[in-house]
């Protein structure tokens, strides 16, 4: 991409705008992921399906945003970033109908794969954004921005489970909160970078599998992901079914482990910027292998209960993290970027898969005794997250002399 937004140098005020106007990207993304969830029940009823066509269906959304990510970069080199994200964030928040529309399961299917293919193609895109922004501004933002998006899925979520409380319809349900979506997605569009591709820029391949660096990259990311997925899917079972704690005590726990989350994703970025993405992964490993043994081996629930809130606290920035590096790690950057989130967005997909079986086949105490191995992996494997150029270099590089 080129330094210029629209042909004007792109000055400190201007970047703080942009970096705002993502930050509102990455909270509607978020809020549209809310406003589904919540309906989920609602849309197996109305499609008439069996749990395990349910399970079958929601694959789907994972399936459709690995094939559609690749297309992301290609995208955003042929309209410019400003208005590819604006054209696919506008998919994104309209794909959040369909799904309540669907009558039958081979409906559903469809539904859901066009949901993930839009969601994952403006996944790319904002987080693309993300890093060049952080990257002009010198200093970490990619995490308080994953974390705009957990407030995002925290406000969906809020008003899908009023709507349902109030017994409302989906269809009417999710309509109004696409209208409303793509509305406030398209203002924040406007203050986001205009970066263009410069005319001697090959353009990238219409689809392409993505670098070796991003796969490296990945893993990181999907060990993260995987503990992240298996604790919010799986808390509150343990704790009712190891810790035998109630219903209600349980489902706060999974609330406490995503608020856990969204806060130290908010305030990750000064934490980034004292130590560094390396130390500061192999620090969350440590924070995260300690909450997977407290949960493991952990006397009571209040033991258990504290390990998922310090599992959450320990992988809370990895991901933003992955997203920098792969963007910095000299590759095509929309590329990098889609292979690592195809990496995570499948590790959240299988996590939830694999702690069952694993469950079934032996106990959920051993199901997390993986993910505390996986968690250990972070403290092991960080180094693959050093930047490859320094973020203020970059930024000296796009400004010039004597602005910010």
């Amino acid at each position: 991409m080129s330094g210029t937004d629209g042909g004007a140098v792109i000055d400190a005020g201007r970047l703080r705008r942009a970096r705002y106007a993502v930050a509102a990207v990455f909270c509607v993304h978020g809020a549209v992921t809310g406003s589904f969830a919540t309906r989920v029940p609602w849309i197996q009823d109305h499609a008439g399906v069996s749990a395990g066509q349910l399970g079958l269906a929601l694959a789907f959304p994972a399936i459709g945003a690995s094939l559609a990510m690749p297309l992301a970069g290609s995208v955003t080199h042929r309209f410019g970033a400003r208005t590819a994200l604006r054209g696919l964030l506008a998919l994104w928040t309209t794909a959040l109908i369909l799904p309540s529309l669907a009558p039958n399961l081979l409906t559903l299917c469809l539904a859901l794969f066009v949901y993930g293919a839009t969601a994952g193609m403006s996944d790319v895109a904002m987080n693309a954004l993300g890093v060049d922004v952080e990257n002009r501004l010198g200093r970490s933002v990619m995490s308080s921005l994953h974390g705009m998006w957990s407030v995002g899925t925290l406000i969906g979520s809020a008003a899908g489970t009023l709507a349902a409380h109030l017994g409302s319809d989906a269809r009417l349900h999710h309509v109004l909160a696409a209208v409303t979506l793509t509305v406030i997605g398209a203002v924040a569009c406007r203050g986001v970078l205009d970066l263009r591709s410069s005319p001697e820029e090959e353009a990238p391949p219409r689809f392409a599998l993505p670098p070796k660096s991003a796969l490296v990259i990945g893993a990181v990311g999907f060990c993260a992901v995987f503990a992240e997925g298996a604790s919010l899917d799986w808390s509150a079972v343990y704790l009712r079914d190891v810790m035998s704690t109630s219903p209600g005590a349980a489902a706060a726990s999974t609330t406490a482990f995503a608020l856990t989350m969204a806060v130290a994703r908010l305030v990750g970025d000064a934490v980034v910027d004292r130590f560094g993405a390396v130390r500061t992964v192999r620090a969350g490993g440590v924070l995260a292998t300690a909450g997977g043994l407290l949960v493991v081996v952990g006397p009571n629930p209040w033991a258990a209960m504290a390990g998922f809130g310090l599992m959450g606290l320990g992988i809370a920035v990895v991901v933003p993290l992955a997203f920098a590096a792969a963007a910095r790690s000299g590759d095509n950057a929309s590329l990098a970027i889609a292979g690592v989130a195809t990496i995570t967005y499948t590790s959240g997909l299988v996590a939830p898969s694999a702690i069952g079986a694993i469950a079934d086949a032996t106990s959920l105490v051993v199901s997390f005794g993986l993910v505390t191995v996986l968690a250990f992996g972070l403290l092991l494997f960080a180094g693959v997250l050093a930047p490859g150029r320094n973020p203020a270099s970059v930024r000296r590089s796009a400004a010039p002399a004597g602005k910010d």
